[in-house]
């Protein structure tokens, strides 16, 4: 008898890197890496569920620029591209190390690992890797919700109502038109949640979020059931906690399992270990050292010398690794049902991208899950928060508290020493664009106007994304995060200024609308304030 429930979310999203105005562009290796390494993998971990009739359940987020991303015809080209780059590194690798039988075999494991995904990709689904998850999703199995169109931060966008509402519908209306039905359910990025919002949700016709533990715990008023249920938010829009003691056994890099001794090493590639020459035509410019995605040797621990990478090993760890959570939840829901009025869910949400790309063994340790939850003598099925809602359908009602699931818990990952500059920016562009399509709404508005409305509501989005200040904070790729945000912003306001004084040069318009070609069926009107 199953007593309660086990609710997996991935959440995919990338950035909108796109740069048609060069010939390639080191960021796209961003989409081109998680396809590889995670979305196809997770691909592969469905489709043989499927194939043995394992009945699971699992939900996936998708956000409307990785959406894009994946069905833009420039995109698909320039992977299949770095794919075919891969396999021939892969076949060098194979000849350059036929004298060392170890790493011989690894480099066969990758030149596999590269053709494999390349028949799956191409031949399997032409390259739609969006219908590869719609058609898992029409099997029953697979719940896809969705995001915020562009990743914005909502509780900094929220000095306007109308730039949360456009974030949300837009997200919504994205993924109808790629995925032909309307979600239920919505990531909001970075769990960002801040009380009102809900308003915008029920709106949308969404049915539920999640947040980060404290989010739910700090609810007024106080939760009964802890994260183990969800909290209606007082109109039908529900809140599903974050459990803190199955996130941190897999997102925790030194307390979970990602930071086993056995499992591969991400950070030493080839890319720097091996001569430039070796490496130089497949990094962007043949000079700067890059990550190839080819690494040969295991985490092996602190102060000890790397050894060598054996898959075999990692496979049968990552399989132990599953067990042990399985045990884990069944431990916790046993203790929870003593003393709960209703079945419990832990709700355990992820970055997708960690699965395959930071973590390799993560895709083989997610089959295993599923495959020991659908045994019928366990104490716990998996489910959907959808799927939970149906069957208990009455929920506390509560105001969840504002929080978010970054570092601090709060906002200041996003607003800092570091990023604060770039909101005055962001919320004078929203101020304009809200009195633009007030003002353009009554009058008679030509095609080249509307074209020209609608390309600086894109560009307004596209500068609202979270990413751009996250990596200024974490200060990676903090010169390119910068240049996206005023890239973006400098098209609002060139766009802007050519409707106000009438003078579209439509030569230019067409080049930004080929540079950012996101939501075509955009309407500027949406920003008129309600």
């Amino acid at each position: 008898m199953k007593t309660g429930y086990l609710s997996l979310i991935l959440h995919a999203h990338l950035p909108y890197v796109r740069h048609p105005e060069h010939e390639s562009f080191f960021e796209e290796n961003w989409l081109f890496e998680a396809i590889t390494e995670c979305y196809i993998p997770l691909i592969g971990v469905l489709d043989r569920l499927q194939d043995d009739q394992i009945d699971y359940r699992l939900t996936l987020s998708l956000s409307p620029p990785l959406l894009t991303m994946l069905r833009d015809d420039l995109l698909q080209q320039r992977y299949l591209k770095y794919l075919h780059s891969h396999i021939e590194l892969a076949e060098k690798e194979v000849f350059r190390t036929q004298k060392q039988a170890a790493l011989n075999e690894l480099a066969q494991f990758y030149l596999k690992f590269y053709q494999n995904t390349l028949t799956v990709y191409k031949d399997q689904y032409q390259g739609d890797i969006i219908s590869a998850f719609k058609k898992h999703h029409t099997s029953g199995q697979l719940e896809l919700i969705t995001c915020a169109a562009t990743h914005g931060f909502l509780p900094l966008l929220n000095i306007s109502e109308t730039a949360v509402r456009n974030q949300i519908n837009i997200g919504v209306n994205t993924f109808k038109s790629h995925l032909g039905y309307a979600p239920t359910g919505i990531w909001l990025p970075e769990c960002a949640y801040y009380p009102g919002v809900e308003k915008l949700l029920a709106e949308a016709e969404l049915q539920y979020f999640f947040m980060d533990t404290h989010g739910i715990l700090d609810a007024n008023p106080a939760p009964n059931n802890g994260v183990y249920a969800p909290l209606n938010c007082g109109n039908g829009v529900h809140a599903f906690g974050r459990d803190p003691d199955s996130s941190k056994q897999v997102w925790s890099s030194h307390e979970g399992y990602p930071g086993d001794f056995d499992y591969r090493e991400y950070y030493k590639d080839i890319g720097f270990d091996l001569e430039l020459d070796a490496v130089a035509p497949y990094i962007l410019d043949g000079t700067t050292r890059a990550n190839t995605g080819i690494k040969y040797y295991r985490i092996t621990g602190k102060d000890i010398e790397k050894q060598l990478y054996d898959p075999v090993i990692a496979t049968e760890k990552a399989k132990q690794h599953a067990a042990d959570f399985i045990n884990k939840r069944q431990q916790q829901i046993a203790a929870l049902t003593k003393k709960m009025d209703k079945a419990p869910i832990i709700v355990a949400p992820y970055d997708a991208e960690l699965f395959g790309h930071w973590w390799f063994e993560g895709p083989q340790w997610l089959e295993e899950v599923l495959r020991l939850a659908s045994v019928a003598t366990q104490l716990l099925a998996t489910s959907t928060c959808s799927d939970y809602l149906k069957q208990s359908n009455t929920a506390q009602i509560a105001t969840p508290a504002a929080s978010t699931w970054g570092d601090q818990g709060y906002y200041s990952y996003w607003l800092n020493e570091s990023n604060s500059w770039i909101y005055p920016y962001l919320h004078q562009a929203e101020t304009e664009m809200e009195q633009l399509a007030l003002d353009l709404n009554n009058l008679t508005v030509t095609p080249l106007q509307t074209r020209a409305a609608n390309q600086a509501a894109r560009s307004l989005l596209l500068a609202q994304a979270s990413d751009w200040p996250f990596i200024m904070k974490a200060g990676t790729t903090t010169e390119y995060a910068n240049k996206r945000i005023t890239d973006h912003l400098a098209r609002f306001n060139y766009l802007h200024d050519c409707i106000r004084k009438n003078r579209i040069n439509e030569r230019y318009l067409t080049a930004l609308e080929t540079m950012d070609n996101i939501f075509p069926d955009i309407d500027f009107r949406d920003y008129c304030p309600k």
